[in-house]
């Protein structure tokens, strides 16, 4: 007759890295894209907030840029953050894959599931990060939220900029989805991603695009609306009315 007494094992520990080292020039001249505010608040407390939401994430790590990890980590003190959470400011690289490699070399023992998650992504639902930290636990090496695609993609062949650019081929907008963060992976399986594969120019801006190139299966989940990247200014004033709505319905 089979014990069913036993205690289960323990879950394995959760880290979310954020690299948020960029510069953003996209929405223009100033503070680094993670540290413009949001409601009052910088970007990068919401995403952290976002990640600490979650009762299974035990460890943030912020990777910050290189000169101004001492700035971050008084701008997350002297900010309300979950008491449950621990949080670690580290300077970060060149490129993204290169903070990414810094947040991972960070992490203590006993991490199991480590994800990485945009700065600019401040308003990602905590139902979408526990989704992607589920189907980590279920066996899955690497795990994407994505939603699918509501305009038709062309393929281009690149001309300078200002220049007419021909058509290559249409793609089939049903096998498309457009990707988000959170993404969750197996520790050992990023570790190694991040140390076998090479990516040449400005480095990998997708995590389970080198764990693809090992030739590791990566799953998608059901990403969310309101997890879209601030990238631009228009996106700031969405994202001010995502949370404007929140803390009316919500006391976000």
């Amino acid at each position: 007759m089979s014990d069913d007494s036993r205690p289960s094992p323990p879950l394995p520990r959760t880290a979310a890295v954020i690299p948020a080292a960029g510069r953003g020039v996209r929405l223009g001249p100033g503070a680094p894209k993670a540290l413009r505010t949001l409601g009052g608040t910088p970007m990068l407390v919401h995403a952290v907030r976002a990640m600490a939401a979650s009762r299974s994430v035990s460890l943030v790590v912020v990777v910050a840029p290189s000169d101004g990890a001492p700035e971050v980590k008084a701008l997350l003190d002297a900010n309300t953050l979950p008491e449950r959470t621990e949080f670690l400011v580290v300077p970060g690289g060149e490129t993204r894959q290169e903070s990414v490699r810094l947040g991972l070399d960070a992490l203590p023992p006993g991490i199991g599931i480590v994800l990485v998650h945009d700065a600019a992504r401040p308003l990602v639902p905590v139902d979408t990060v526990d989704a992607v930290i589920d189907a980590v636990r279920d066996g899955a090496p690497a795990v994407v939220p994505a939603l699918p695609l509501t305009d038709t993609v062309k393929e281009i062949e690149p001309r300078p900029q200002g220049e007419p650019e021909p058509v290559v081929a249409t793609p089939e907008r049903a096998r498309l989805r457009a990707v988000q963060t959170p993404q969750g992976f197996d520790h050992d399986t990023l570790v190694r991603a991040h140390a076998t594969v090479t990516v040449g120019g400005e480095g990998a801006t997708d995590c389970a695009g080198l764990v693809e190139r090992m030739g590791e299966p990566v799953v998608l989940v059901a990403g969310h609306e309101e997890a879209f990247k601030v990238t631009r200014p228009l996106d700031l004033v969405l994202a001010e009315a995502v949370l404007a709505r929140r803390r009316a319905n919500d006391g976000y």
